[in-house]
């Protein structure tokens, strides 16, 4: 299908604009949920074989190295969420024309940034590595992951950024394809190249490029076969200023909350470090187990994108509270179980990738510090996802500003200078609980505001 009235009559717009609330956040989030989780093997499978070599060492780097896919997804954010937003909002407002225009723009600006990208991070590779934190014992294996993870940007970010491209349409069964085909990729070729190929922490790199090289090319196979709503077109590929405009305004403020995440991240990791390599393993494989909790509410805010950005579009305002209150009981009721798995089973899941006994005590400790953010992160992530949605992007990168700069940073310094270690584990659930109720509390008083303006 392309820009016609036969895509309007789509199963996917009915989901968008008529299914009842719950049944709906359900539709959209539990596939990406599914996705997401699988996709957390990209970091735990990386980090179970590195953990065969029995190399701490080599464990902490490719923690170390981690914020520099973080700020991949942070530039990647710039053109996938600016361009999903769009698309939403103009399927909503009926303008299939637009959307389709926005979506080739998201296809040409994700080859140009992924080159200027991997240009730069080559150029100044020794100072990046000095920057994420790496010292003589992990310098040179942080800096063999780090370059060619850059190498293979183009791949990284294009997984990421056509998985929200077609979310935007409501095609989320499409927008996984290529999460779960490349994270299977990943798996096959982790040991053989890790261990097969002898390439060490080289070879997590080099499968993990490839298994998003996989994904990226699953999601352009289903634009090439017209399996979508939309489709990238010659006729538009030049972009309109006002719609650069438009992608920017959203993306540009949505890239600085994921850089801003990993900025904080990086805090994070150097404060770690002051204890010692095992600590930062310890720390690093606590951070990976916990996306599968993160994934899940990631999973609902991702999914009730499209529906907020849809129905904002449509001006119908009174859908829109309901999707929200639906997706905050569901996601935080999930949660709450996870976070019941992680404090029980928490020294058996560090051991998993661990067998040096202070690794699976000092990761059992930050796990079951961390498992708290869980019930009440996922109202924020949906906050933020919501206000990207309607394209008020000055409020989704308020929040995280505030989150991060003003309440997360601050109480990780102060608590780790007050009470060690022991305190710094304690600063992001402090934080995400005080962001809980301000979050949706500014959320649901903007949706009110213009639907009195309405």
């Amino acid at each position: 299908m392309n820009d016609n009235n036969s895509s309007r009559d789509d199963k996917r717009i009915y989901t968008l604009k008529e299914e009842r609330p719950a049944k709906a956040i359900v539709a959209m989030g539990v596939p990406l949920v599914m996705g997401m989780s699988i996709m957390v093997l990209y970091n735990l499978v990386d980090t179970f074989f590195i953990g065969l070599l029995h190399d701490d060492y080599q464990m902490a780097a490719v923690n170390l190295a981690y914020p520099v896919m973080m700020i991949l997804i942070a530039i990647s954010n710039v053109v996938g969420a600016g361009s999903a937003s769009l698309i939403s909002r103009s399927m909503g407002a009926d303008d299939f024309a637009k959307a389709s225009h926005t979506l080739t723009s998201g296809f040409l600006l994700t080859v140009v940034g992924s080159a200027i990208v991997a240009a730069a991070g080559l150029l100044f590779l020794p100072q990046v590595v000095s920057i994420l934190g790496a010292e003589a014992d992990t310098f040179d294996f942080t800096r063999q992951y780090v370059m060619i993870i850059l190498i293979g940007c183009l791949c990284i970010m294009g997984n990421y950024i056509f998985g929200q491209l077609l979310r935007s349409e409501g095609s989320v069964k499409y927008s996984i394809a290529g999460m779960v085909i490349g994270t299977a990729a990943n798996i096959v070729l982790d040991p053989i190249f890790i261990f097969g190929l002898g390439l060490e922490i080289r070879g997590a790199a080099i499968a993990t490029v490839l298994g998003n090289a996989l994904g990226m090319v699953v999601s352009i196979w289903f634009y090439a076969k017209g399996k979508t709503l939309l489709r990238p077109s010659a006729k538009y590929v030049r972009p309109t200023g006002e719609i650069l405009g438009e992608i920017f305004w959203v993306g540009v403020p949505a890239g600085l909350e994921t850089l801003l995440t990993s900025i904080a991240f990086v805090v994070n990791n150097n404060l770690a470090m002051m204890y010692g390599a095992l600590t930062m393993a310890a720390m690093g494989i606590a951070q990976k187990i916990m996306t599968l909790g993160g994934y899940i509410y990631q999973g609902f805010a991702a999914g009730s994108q499209p529906l907020m950005g849809y129905n904002y579009g449509a001006k119908n305002y009174h859908r829109m509270l309901q999707l929200l209150r639906a997706g905050i009981l569901v996601v935080s009721g999930i949660e709450l179980f996870v976070m019941l798995i992680f404090g029980v089973f928490a020294p058996f899941l560090i051991n998993i990738f661990s067998d040096t006994p202070a690794v699976i005590a000092t990761g059992s400790q930050v796990l079951r510090a961390f498992m708290f953010t869980l019930p009440f992160v996922g109202a924020v992530s949906m906050s933020r996802m919501s206000f990207q949605a309607m394209g008020k992007p000055q409020y989704a990168f308020g929040i995280t500003l505030v989150r991060q700069l003003i309440l997360y940073i601050p109480l990780l310094l102060l608590l780790n200078h007050t009470f060690g270690f022991d305190g710094m584990i304690w600063a992001q659930p402090v934080t995400e609980v005080i962001m809980m109720a301000a979050s949706v509390t500014l959320l649901v008083r903007v949706i009110r505001r213009e639907w009195r303006e309405q």
